[in-house]
């Protein structure tokens, strides 16, 4: 197979979808990849290292989505990459459909075969391949919600892990997922006081018996977030529906019952944003105050982190793209109930329950669309 590396485009994504440690796996298996000069600097892998790993450098984004069967990515294509897209072209990357009508309309249009990591999901239903971004943007996610707790960010100018004879600060974290877990573990070793909230029982069960004394687990419901965001410096939102748009768990009326200078920061942006009053924001201009209440509500947090972000992301998504390459998206989908969930518009056709529910958009099992495609393209 022909694989196409194209650079990221998003404003200050830094990230690479193939190391050079993965272009030798694919030319171990027999398979051409084409990476786009410059596409690893800013995670910092030369071209030299793609060229000597076996990859042949192309000059242009246009270039490599022209020659390409495969394009592995980080983000999702944005409105420039649209025109490039051919019909039939497979698209292994993060794309966050839910929050985004425009590229959900923009992908059917072009007919492509859109394989979201994010969606791709074990029996168990983890999430093997948005566990690895979770954890970098739960970790960072404290970072950026300390820095702009700071008086000249705008924050209430509270230190997270205060002082002998001053308390910490307080630390609000929605949802007891990989975000929420890797966020309560960065702030509470930091000192801080932290409460996190989840739905469910058998998690807090879980949290409460993992975590440092400094953590208090607390049912999540309007009641318990109307309480306790009264007196939180920071407020990290960190709740996952897969595959569909994130739940408002904090309404614009809400944000009177904090403190001037509290801190949200909505992880959950990619997926549209548990916060009512968030809207995408980037690394050049992170943040926006609404009522006195400091929004961050990057897209890309983990873009800030290329190194770390680009390496740990390509651990967990060498492997399926390696099944994709070696059996072709249409076999691999069918032998890997895994990579079948990862399905999300197959040439038009959304097969994706969480995406066809966001825009009220017609639904086609996906089952029914792979059993379209004859024995012989099988």
């Amino acid at each position: 197979m022909i694989i196409g590396v194209p650079s990221e485009i998003k404003n200050n994504e830094n990230r690479v979808a193939v190391t050079p440690a993965g272009v030798t796996e694919f030319r171990r298996h027999g398979h051409t990849i084409y990476v786009q000069k410059d596409a690893g600097k800013g995670s910092g892998f030369s071209n030299e290292e793609y060229m000597e790993a076996g990859a042949e450098l192309l000059d242009t984004i246009e270039e490599v989505y022209a020659i390409a069967d495969m394009i592995v990515k980080v983000k999702e294509p944005i409105a420039r990459e649209y025109p490039l897209i051919k019909e039939n072209q497979l698209l292994f990357t993060y794309f966050h459909f839910a929050s985004s009508e425009e590229l959900t309309h923009a992908m059917i249009e072009r007919k492509a075969v859109c394989l979201a990591y994010e969606t791709v999901e074990r029996a168990d239903r983890s999430l093997p391949l948005l566990v690895p971004m979770s954890e970098v943007a739960g970790r960072m996610a404290i970072q950026e919600g300390a820095k702009y707790l700071e008086k000249p960010m705008g924050g209430r100018g509270i230190l997270l892990g205060g002082v002998a004879g001053v308390k910490p600060a307080d630390v609000l974290v929605l949802g007891g997922g990989i975000v929420g877990t890797e966020a309560a573990k960065m702030a509470a070793g930091l000192g801080a006081h932290v409460t996190i909230m989840d739905i469910s029982l058998p998690r807090l069960r879980y949290l409460e018996d993992i975590m440092p004394a400094n953590v208090d687990t607390v049912m999540s419901n309007e009641y318990n977030i109307r309480r306790h965001i009264q007196h939180s410096d920071i407020i990290i939102g960190g709740v996952l529906i897969p595959g569909a748009k994130a739940p408002s768990l904090i309404t614009k009326d809400m944000l009177k019952l904090m403190r001037p200078g509290t801190v949200m920061v909505d992880v959950a942006i990619d997926q549209g944003g548990c916060f009512e009053t968030s809207h995408a924001t980037t690394h050049q201009d992170p943040t926006y105050v609404v009522d006195e209440v400091v929004h961050y509500c990057v897209a890309n947090m983990p873009g800030a982190v290329p190194y770390t972000s680009t390496l740990a992301l390509t651990n967990s998504t060498l492997p399926y793209a390696l099944q994709l390459a070696n059996l072709g998206w249409q076999l691999a989908c069918t032998k890997s109930e895994e990579l079948m969930k990862g399905l999300n518009i197959i040439n038009g056709q959304v097969v994706y329950q969480g995406v066809s529910d966001a825009f009220d958009l017609p639904y086609t099992d996906v089952h029914e669309v792979l059993d379209s495609y004859s024995s012989a393209d099988l």
